[in-house]
């Protein structure tokens, strides 16, 4: 049996713990060292609020500026659909 407290079998370290490492374009955002997805995700939103990029009448759509264009593939995604974009970027 795995020596894990879960007592799940799996080991500790996959799945959203995991680091990926980012894109050269998601890198700019994020930086370039291999992180958690959950990680990734919470500097976005970091970002995404410091340039006030989320749409003052619906707060669910991000307005991507240069740097998030080339991320998302649109000048404005929803937040539920991020995470699809982000995906693409992660190794």
């Amino acid at each position: 049996m795995a020596d894990n407290k879960s007592g799940s079998g799996r080991k500790a370290g996959g799945g959203l713990a995991r680091p990926v490492t980012p894109s050269a374009e998601l890198a700019k955002v994020t930086g370039p060292t291999p992180l958690p997805r959950s990680e990734v995700v919470s500097k976005m939103w970091a970002y995404i609020k410091a340039n006030n990029l989320q749409n003052p009448q619906n707060k669910r759509e991000i307005m991507a500026d240069d740097t998030l264009r080339p991320i998302f593939g649109a000048d404005k995604v929803t937040m539920f659909e991020m995470n699809k974009h982000l995906s693409k970027h992660l190794s």
